[in-house]
């Protein structure tokens, strides 16, 4: 199971009123892997932190009985203006909640400026928010992968994949997984 943002669920910043790519990386994923993987995408979404949305999340991978999870969230809780320090303490918190055996952490692509990221240091917090959740991954003994180093493009607006970048972003994963698996 994936539980991500909009470059989960594939948004086309660039399609007409924001549409969907034909292939998003969860496709391009299990295309390469074999692997049954769930995109649980949304656009929009945060770390989870209320009630609701840590029951849903539950409901979610007890529907789909989910027996590992991909989890890479913080960009949209940056947007709405939370540090990097506090992206990772809600994700600390939901990692805390969360009862699934097998999670991979991945630290998403820096921002870069862009029509959504107007200034330096949105694009600094997201730098930091990979340090932070490798910290953080540590500390719990579960996998991390820092998705900055896999040359994301990015689009116009400094935030979401181009379809190249779902490429690049379904080989980058493909190969961190093909090392602890």
């Amino acid at each position: 199971m994936v539980l991500r943002d909009s470059n989960t669920y594939g948004y086309d910043p660039c399609g007409f009123f924001g549409g969907r790519y034909a292939a998003p990386w969860p496709e391009l994923l299990a295309e390469k892997t074999g692997f049954q993987v769930i995109n649980d995408g949304k656009n929009g979404r945060m770390i989870p932190e209320r009630e609701y949305e840590f029951s849903q999340f539950q409901w979610d991978a007890e529907r789909y009985n989910a027996d590992a999870l991909i989890v890479m969230l913080g960009t949209n809780d940056l947007l709405e203006g939370a540090t990097a320090g506090e992206a990772a303490a809600r994700m600390e918190a939901f990692l805390n909640r969360c009862n699934i055996p097998s999670i991979l952490l991945v630290g998403p692509p820096p921002m870069v400026r862009g029509a959504w990221v107007p200034d330096d240091g949105l694009v600094k917090e997201s730098k930091a928010m990979a340090r932070r959740y490798e910290a953080l991954a540590a500390q719990r003994g579960i996998r991390f992968a820092d998705a900055g180093k896999w040359d994301i493009d990015l689009a116009y607006d400094g935030v979401h994949f181009t379809e190249e970048g779902h490429v690049r972003f379904a080989e980058g994963l493909a190969s961190c997984l093909e090392v602890i698996l």
